[in-house]
């Protein structure tokens, strides 16, 4: 047989995987230590992939639940620094909008507001008095917990519905108890479900417009007027909401939408997942780095394996591949592996905290090629440098 007709020997994908996985079984702590940095790499970035859609699908949901297209419009100031009133007729006016939809209003009531007759006057509890309106509750979207909502018989009598944080603070957990606001005994008649669009009212307790003018001398103008329109004329209501209720001096009057806040949430929670998408990245170069010092160790730990196959027909292209295959599955099996726990620490957390897991596929996709691309960087030069062991050298290493 001539020479020329001699031919290099070619292995095929299979039996390139085969030689791959068998360097990986025979050392396998190391392959487990390797594989372990890619895996918390790549947990990290699909755990906050994960929660982070998981908290913004949630909160995108409460959004839908309460609605976007609530406005508040509160006394300010006018421009001496003085404080307004907002008119007594102030809802009235807002109704007249076209698309406004709903209006009412509360006010601030001057009332220390204590457990009991015998509790110091200075005891308030942190819990402010303030008067309702009948159709409060429907515009704000609130629901009563226990008891009933002011009807127009209770709203001129001394009685009072509370919010949720204010019932824990008076230690009220049945309706029927009485409270002292100032040294008028109210009974109270409701507490309510937390409201999340407007958390302050949490903390009071509300009285009807008529028991607190007769009660508390309240002169009747509301400090805080709500809104509701159609969600298309949000936008439009909300720039003459404050020359409507105040022509004299619209700028005294603070106008906002509640669901802003949660809007800048959402928005926060980006930012966050970015700085922790980034954390990630670094725990996944660390453990690119260590992938590629496992590989450079078995290059030089298997220097006579390289010279014997070379020496029985291996080219160097196959002895190439072969330390790079065994990067990918090194690559890979930590990939697969912080693809699986941040997948279910995702779905644990959002579990714990009450939400809708979400792990989007791009995530678990994008974890998984950037770990081959990591494997592919890491083996490079270890499967080069391996290739280029002369046979005759490899086979004397010692």
């Amino acid at each position: 047989m001539r020479r020329d007709d001699l031919k290099p020997s070619r292995l095929s994908p299979r039996d390139i995987l085969r030689v791959g996985a068998v360097g990986l079984r025979a050392r396998r702590a190391r392959v487990v230590l390797s594989a372990l940095g890619i895996a918390i790499g790549i947990a990290t970035m699909v755990a906050v992939v994960g929660l982070s859609e998981s908290s913004r699908s949630d909160l995108m949901a409460q959004l839908d639940r309460l609605g976007t297209n609530l406005l508040t419009a509160e006394a300010g100031e006018d421009h001496l620094g003085n404080p307004i009133k907002l008119p007594k007729s102030a809802v009235a006016m807002v109704e007249r909008i076209g698309p406004v939809l709903h209006a009412t209003a509360t006010g601030h009531v001057d009332a220390r507001i204590r457990r009991s007759d015998v509790v110091p006057d200075e005891r308030t509890a942190g819990v402010t008095a303030q008067a309702a309106r009948l159709d409060l509750l429907s515009t704000l979207g609130g629901e009563v917990a226990k008891g009933v909502w002011l009807d127009p018989a209770g709203e001129r009598l001394p009685v009072t519905v509370l919010g949720s944080v204010a019932a824990d603070r008076l230690g009220i957990t049945r309706t029927g108890e009485t409270i002292m606001m100032d040294e008028t005994r109210m009974v109270v008649v409701g507490i309510l479900e937390p409201i999340e669009l407007f958390p302050t009212l949490d903390r009071t307790a509300m009285v009807g417009f008529p028991a607190a003018e007769r009660h508390f001398g309240f002169d009747g103008h509301p400090t805080t007027v709500f809104e509701r329109s159609t969600d298309a004329s949000v936008e439009d209501v909300r720039a003459v909401l404050g020359r409507t209720i105040s022509p004299g001096d619209p700028a005294g009057v603070r106008v906002s939408r509640p669901s802003d806040a949660l809007a800048a949430k959402a928005a926060t929670d980006e930012g966050l997942t970015t700085l922790m998408l980034g954390l990630g990245a670094v725990a996944l170069l660390v453990g690119g780095v260590g992938v590629a010092n496992t590989m450079v160790i078995s290059v030089l730990e298997r220097r006579q394996e390289i010279g014997l196959r070379r020496s029985l027909g291996a080219t160097r292209n196959a002895i190439r591949l072969q330390f790079l295959t065994e990067s990918l599955l090194l690559s890979g099996l930590g990939g697969t592996t912080g693809a699986l726990l941040g997948a279910a620490a995702t779905h644990a957390f959002a579990r714990f905290q009450g939400w809708t897991a979400v792990v989007p596929p791009w995530s678990l996709a994008g974890g998984l090629a950037a770990t081959l691309l990591i494997g592919v960087i890491a083996g490079l030069y270890p499967a080069i440098r391996a290739s280029r062991l002369h046979p005759t050298v490899a086979l004397n290493a010692t």
